[in-house]
């Protein structure tokens, strides 16, 4: 069967054509801000989420970053905060949104996890 695309789970969205680490490291900020307006907010975040980088290679000598969000949301909410990615960084650079591995952000899982039981205490 099919998964339920209402369910939350992992899905990655990938900022792509960084020109570097730095580059993708200070994209990092903007797309926090967007996500956690206030980052002393009382927990649970609305949609958990987690950074990584990836090396993206196009050809000898053509690499760029791609910096990896991680969000775990339902397809509709991962949809929705892809398009205000994209929305921030402009129309220029590619955003990708899919799902994601569970192992590979493992802590948005526990993190949901967590919450979802402060929020029925």
């Amino acid at each position: 069967m099919p998964p339920n695309r209402a369910e939350p789970r992992v899905h990655e969205i990938r900022i792509q054509d960084c020109a570097d680490t730095e580059e993708a490291i200070w994209l990092q900020e903007p797309v926090e801000r967007l996500l956690c307006p206030d980052p002393d907010h009382e927990p649970p975040c609305p949609i958990p989420w987690s950074f990584s980088l990836a090396e993206q290679t196009g050809g000898p000598g053509d690499t760029s970053t791609t910096l990896i969000l991680g969000v775990y949301a339902s397809h509709g909410q991962a949809a929705q905060v892809a398009r205000q990615v994209r929305a921030l960084v402009g129309e220029g650079r590619p955003v990708l949104v899919g799902e994601g591995d569970p192992e590979d952000f493992e802590e948005l899982v526990e993190q949901y996890r967590i919450e979802r039981g402060m929020r029925r205490s």
